[in-house]
């Protein structure tokens, strides 16, 4: 059922569409940590391994929260690795097995990326679908985005 929240049907589907890149970019940043969490080795393994822990348990609560926005939004969420390929502006890493810095330095790219997409889609949601409830929400993505990458940053120094 299409919600009547003041937004047009064309307009719901504008945000939908913003919102399942989204997801799909963080699925992909999730999949990516996960990965590197498992795979981390080295003079900081144990620091390392409990960092990316805590980052994909961010992505995860963010992984559902964007779908649920979408559902608000009265879409059908994609929910396949396939779609999410698709869907997604972040590059996988297939069969790379990278050192500590490596590691660091994608993961902090991928935050940065995801931030400054973010930065690009608040006006879109404001100014031409008349959704500020999903410019809000997106904020509040990349507010957490931001910390996950000054905390990447700052190992970096």
């Amino acid at each position: 059922m299409t919600p009547h929240i003041g937004i047009s049907t064309a307009n719901l589907k504008k945000s939908s569409s913003i919102l399942a890149t989204i997801l799909s970019n963080e699925m992909t940043l999730y999949v990516k940590t996960r990965k590197f969490h498992w795979n981390i080795s080295g003079n900081s393994f144990m620091e390392l391994h409990k960092l990316f822990e805590e980052q994909y348990r961010i992505l995860e609560a963010q992984i559902d929260e964007v779908a649920e926005r979408i559902s608000q939004l009265g879409e059908k969420t994609i929910g396949t690795m396939k779609e999410f390929i698709e869907n997604s502006t972040l590059k996988e890493s297939p069969k790379e097995y990278t050192s500590q810095k490596h590691m660091l330095e994608e993961l902090l790219e991928n935050h940065e990326q995801l931030v400054t997409e973010f930065r690009g889609y608040i006006p879109v949601f404001e100014n031409e679908a008349n959704d500020a409830g999903s410019a809000d929400f997106v904020t509040g993505l990349l507010q957490e985005h931001e910390k996950m990458a000054w905390v990447l940053r700052r190992y970096q120094a």
